[in-house]
């Protein structure tokens, strides 16, 4: 993922696989349902704009070519072992460069050779904890995590290097990147020695008397997000609410009595809050998330839907600001709707300019950019080397 960043902000980035091709280009799901190094769905989407070769540097061979190639690389990427690329004779090559090293737990420290999983590294980072129902075990997303924040911070670090007229040496531990992913837990345990613990669909730190309210509800065709709450914006929310109820039938009555210039959340009892939670209930049952969002956007009140994988597809939104790209996966298959560059410069938008490479599609070109003359390429094609 810190190459594919790297890539989609121009970057000539070149993949480098065993021969054969990495793991990852069989991990499900693949499109179409059909097992393939060129069909798997997440290796495509962390792969596109990048060129790609095969090398084997568990050999000599391998590493004297990769040497060639490091000489005109600015970064070099890596999620080896600590200690892997002095094993492997590299250190001495890459002093010249920036390496960006991503591991599971940093370079350093009595985890550092250690092994770890997405879900091993998520739990150790504590955010795993704070995921899914109050009472019940931890939850895990269906997709791994940490690879897009390490990889994220992998990127920024080296941006952030590349400004410095010396080597730089990046050092990425995945479980540091996914203590990140909720930051007022740390926070909150260090200076009031409390500890955050799973919410589920309700908010945390609205109430000075420990009522807790409900921050996700069931719709019409889905879920929306959206709480009672104070202030300027809340009361303003609450207000709008009140009105959007009388156009379309009865306010409840514990709604109507409510005087929203003097709404004050914080010190509603638990029972206080059951009781409006209900008489608000049945109403965004009611409503499609598309029926409560426009209407949130036109009150400017404060709510959102829960979109899914299709909601993002069709968001108008989005295609407003022509996110998706039409690209063809791999050779013979059909365009698909692709996510473009995550932002504009300037106006303009990163284009995914290739789709990810197969399996040493790039050899000829890059090794002949390397110095590698074609019988040579042969021979090393032969050893299995490349």
């Amino acid at each position: 993922m810190c190459g594919r960043i790297l890539a989609d902000l121009g970057a000539d980035v070149v993949k480098v696989e065993p021969p054969g091709g990495e793991a990852d280009r069989l991990r499900p799901p693949f499109i179409g349902d059909v097992e393939n190094s060129e069909r798997s769905i997440p290796w495509l989407a962390a792969n596109v704009n990048k060129r790609g070769v095969t090398l084997d540097l568990g050999s000599s061979e391998g590493r004297a070519l990769f040497a060639r190639l490091a000489t005109k690389a600015r970064i070099v990427v890596e999620s080896f072992p600590p200690g892997r690329f002095g094993e492997l004779g590299l250190n001495e090559l890459l002093r010249d460069a920036i390496v960006v090293s991503i591991t599971p737990y940093g370079q350093s420290g009595p985890l550092a050779r250690v092994p770890a999983s997405d879900l091993e590294v998520t739990a150790a980072s504590g955010s795993l904890w704070l995921a899914g129902e109050e009472g019940r075990p931890p939850v895990r997303t269906a997709q791994p995590q940490s690879p897009y924040w390490s990889g994220m911070y992998g990127a920024l670090g080296a941006l952030v290097a590349l400004q410095s007229p010396v080597a730089q040496r990046v050092d990425v531990s995945a479980q540091a990147a996914m203590a990140t992913v909720h930051p007022p837990a740390t926070l909150w345990w260090d200076i009031a020695r409390e500890e955050h613990r799973r919410t589920g669909p309700f908010l945390l730190g609205r109430s000075n008397v420990g009522s807790r309210f409900r921050n996700l509800w069931a719709c019409a065709d889905g879920y929306v997000s959206f709480a009672i709450q104070g202030g300027p914006i809340g009361r303003h929310t609450g207000r709008m609410l009140a009105e959007w109820m009388a156009e379309r039938g009865t306010v409840p009555a514990v709604i109507a009595a409510i005087d929203w210039e003097r709404f004050d959340n914080t010190r509603l009892t638990q029972a206080e809050v059951d009781e409006l939670e209900a008489a608000i209930a049945p109403f965004l049952l009611s409503l499609t998330k598309a029926e409560f969002f426009d209407t949130v956007v036109r009150r400017k009140m404060l709510g959102y839907p829960v979109g899914d994988a299709s909601d993002s597809l069709a968001d108008p939104q989005l295609r407003a600001r022509d996110f998706w790209q039409m690209l063809s996966p791999a050779e013979g298959l059909a365009p698909l709707p692709f996510p473009g560059g995550f932002a504009l410069f300037d106006g303009q938008r990163p284009a995914v300019r290739r789709p990810a490479p197969r399996v040493g599609q790039h050899n000829a070109e890059i090794y002949r950019e390397a110095g590698v003359a074609p019988d040579e390429l042969a021979r090393l094609r032969a050893a299995g080397v490349v």
